[in-house]
């Protein structure tokens, strides 16, 4: 665990009862360092602070406008509706003793504390169909609840995050630069990715901006951002640093990017990236109960094409920041960052082979709905 030298000078800042000596590392993603600190009165939630990576996030008073109007929206739909525990159903921020939800600290480094919510758990790799539903109903409702919350007043946190155009440009930037001498060991996935970048551009297509309509959404739905309870029911949804305003395919092809691989992100052996289908089935049943009352039929007819974008797109993320030097994500080796752009690409290669039948069970689930009539 990485030690926090003024942990208490930090800690002092927030509206808590820390136990600072009970601190523990926290989670396994790869952008922010997070710990688990217990309260000191028994009875009282204990707490997850962060220390926000601000290389990644560089306006932290915007994310953190932008969590709030999301957390403050989701609660108010519950305590409106009358349905679920905006307690334990909605993450809870921890303000500061001065007032904001963040605090930049001597040095240069900016934390946030929330509730940490108990008996609940996450999942790295869904295990069963049940897992996957509840994930799906999840995201599914969390996009529901913010669909009359207006994309106008979200910041853009991370500008052009999905744009494919964009981290096109910017794996061309690295190529050029090259800081690191590692270009000549990436030319297959190159060629891999070079062979389908015509046809990722589909978001970015004047048709599709005139006909999808933009929402508020999470844009990081890898299944471990759902919490689910000691009865693997989803309880909810965690990681809101990027809530931006996007496209729901975005949501949902990233979930099932992290659902339907039956192996790691980082898998090393290739061979073992196989599609679980059963899994992509629990998963779309579960989002289409919850989302399907919103969505229409374009965006219906757009989440295939997110399935594909978003695996293509976290590979060009990987091997981006493997040629500039490993500075986004975090890595355990020295060549993590292309294990994971290699296991990306298969798992692409996957869902390409498999396109009409994946198809095909969107659309089945969807006339469940009534979304679409053929």
């Amino acid at each position: 665990m990485k030690r926090i030298e003024n942990l208490f000078e930090i800690t002092s800042k927030f509206k808590c009862h820390v136990d600072i000596s009970s601190i523990k590392s926290y989670g396994t993603g790869h952008i922010n360092d997070t710990y688990r600190l217990k309260n000191l009165f028994s009875e009282e939630h204990d707490y997850l602070l962060q220390k926000i990576n601000h290389q990644v996030f560089k306006d932290v008073p915007k994310l953190t406008e932008n969590m709030c109007r999301v957390i403050t929206h989701l609660k108010n739909q519950m305590i409106t509706s009358g349905k679920g525990d905006p307690q334990k159903e909605v993450m809870t921020l921890v303000a500061t003793k001065d007032g904001p939800y963040f605090y930049q600290d001597s040095n240069g480094q900016y934390w946030r504390m929330c509730h940490f919510l108990k008996n609940t758990k996450t999942y790295d790799i869904v295990e069963t169909e049940q897992q996957a539903y509840e994930g799906g109903k999840a995201f599914g409702k969390f996009q529901a609840m913010l669909c009359d919350l207006s994309p106008e007043v979200m910041h853009e946190v991370i500008p052009d995050f999905h744009h494919i155009g964009k981290r096109l440009e910017q794996l061309d930037q690295a190529i050029a630069e090259d800081p690191l001498g590692r270009v000549l060991l990436v030319s297959t996935e190159l060629e891999t990715i070079a062979a389908s970048s015509k046809s990722m551009l589909f978001f970015q297509e004047d048709e599709q901006l005139l006909t999808l309509p933009r929402r508020v959404i999470h844009y990081d739905t890898k299944f471990n951002n759902v919490l689910l309870n000691l009865d693997d029911k989803a309880q909810c949804v965690i990681d809101l640093d990027t809530v931006m305003a996007g496209y729901v395919a975005y949501d949902f092809g990233d979930a099932i990017r992290t659902i339907i691989n039956r192996s790691a992100e980082d898998e090393k052996e290739l061979s073992n990236i196989k599609l679980n289908l059963p899994l992509f089935d629990a998963y779309t049943k579960g989002y289409m109960e919850e989302a399907g009352h919103f969505i229409n039929e374009w965006e219906l007819r757009s989440l295939i094409k997110g399935v594909f974008l978003l695996p293509y797109m976290q590979a060009i993320r990987f091997l981006t920041d493997y040629l500039n030097g490993d500075k986004y994500y975090k890595i355990e080796s020295t060549h993590h960052n292309l294990q994971r752009t290699r296991a990306q690409l298969q798992l692409l290669k996957e869902l390409f082979e498999h396109s009409e039948t994946i198809e095909k069970r969107i659309f089945k689930e969807a006339k469940k709905h009534q979304l679409i009539n053929n």
